[in-house]
């Protein structure tokens, strides 16, 4: 580790070997029954929405801390070592493929937890709109490629999911915990957006700050396709190349340029069969409003441009990425050590495998990767 503590997370080829995956299924097992003895199945749900504890739970289970691959890797991991007979947990979604297969996965997690009926639906709008608001609402230049969601027995759900950005081949992971929403998708949602980059320009309608481009864009929408058209239009004289010359003191220089130009394009169009939905639905809040089938990215910042410039709203762009994949730095860089997360982080888990039922060998190695999560200097 880098002594300020910030972590590079390059894209890895290749896979995990099978005599790794067996044990880090075996630690994960031994792991996940302790803490749900302790704390509940909700709990252990709660802290996989931390970014902090989900990355020091990847270096203890004998993961590259650095790499993008720990994400993928421990939720393929967790999906072999949780039982929800006996863990009270279940796992739906993972990469690729596998994320499409989320609805079937939490059909099934409801009727093996015995959850009531109403929570099918609950939890697949859940699964739904967490993707829509990261591939949408907010619009950072990483294309999802991994969703998974954890679900407890008493419906208490997690969401942890994560992009790639093409340009510099980095990538990003977001999380969600039910019990952290405040009742909306659409403000303000993450319990933690973990990364190693913060974009110099993000359109982020999640931020309380875009409220008032949030009702706007509602008004617009329940207006009709045809005058977001015209207005459209008329705020896009054919020299107009993109949104950064909007973008007071915007360098699109340096790393991540190329992605900055690629997400903050003008759109040359929107979804106009989506705003004909809207108009037909006269969606009463911008979480309805992103809800609609189709309605995406080019239609979110279409109606955002549009609420700026003609009526004054305009959006944040300001990345709301909070953490980065370490704990911070000494320095200061990218941000001073959060000491009491990471503290609590390293503590649960060390607890955990001291009394977890592995050899002495395995803890020992267990609790060297964990000790070796605390940037050199810290106190």
């Amino acid at each position: 580790m880098r002594r300020t503590g910030v972590a590079d997370l390059p894209l890895h080829k290749g896979g995990v070997p099978r005599w790794l995956m067996r044990r880090m299924v075996r630690l994960a097992d031994a792991i996940a029954v302790l803490l749900v003895e302790e704390h509940g199945p909700e709990e252990f749900v709660r802290r996989l929405a931390d970014p902090f504890w989900f990355q020091a739970l990847g270096c203890v289970l004998g993961f590259d801390w650095h790499s993008s691959g720990i994400t993928t890797v421990i939720t393929a991991v967790l999906r072999q070592a949780l039982r929800p007979e006996e863990h009270g947990l279940a796992v739906c979604g993972g990469k690729g493929k596998r994320s499409l297969a989320t609805p079937e996965d939490i059909d099934r997690a409801v009727e093996v937890l015995g959850l009531p009926e109403r929570v099918h639906e609950e939890l697949k709008y859940a699964s739904r709109m967490a993707a829509k608001v990261d591939n949408a609402a907010v619009q950072d230049g990483y294309t999802l490629y991994h969703h998974a969601l954890f679900v407890s027995e008493d419906g208490s759900w997690a969401v942890v999911q994560q992009g790639m950005c093409p340009a510099d081949r980095t990538a990003r992971r977001y999380h969600w915990f039910s019990g952290a929403l405040e009742g909306s998708f659409v403000v303000e949602p993450h319990s933690g957006i973990a990364s190693d980059a913060v974009r110099p320009a993000v359109l982020d309608m999640t931020a309380r700050e875009s409220e008032g481009c949030r009702k706007a864009s509602v008004d617009l929408a329940k207006e009709g396709p045809s005058r977001v058209k015209r207005l459209l239009r008329s705020l896009r004289p054919e020299w107009q190349k993109s949104l950064c010359d909007w973008l007071p003191g915007l360098s699109l220089k340096g790393p991540g340029a190329k992605a900055v130009l690629k997400y903050l394009r003008m759109p040359l169009n929107a979804n106009w069969d989506a705003l004909a939905r809207a108009y037909e639905l006269q969606p009463a809040d911008y979480e309805q409003l992103l809800a609609i089938r189709g309605l995406g990215p080019a239609t979110v910042r279409a109606l955002a441009l549009i609420a700026d410039l003609v009526y004054g709203e305009e959006p944040s762009w300001q990345d709301p990425a909070r953490f980065s994949f370490a704990f911070g730095g000494k320095d200061g860089v990218p941000y001073p050590v959060n000491r009491a997360l990471m503290d609590e982080a390293i503590s649960v888990l060390r607890e955990a495998i001291e009394k977890a039922k592995l050899g002495q060998e395995e803890k020992l190695k267990a609790l060297r990767r964990l000790k070796g999560l605390v940037p050199t200097g810290s106190p």
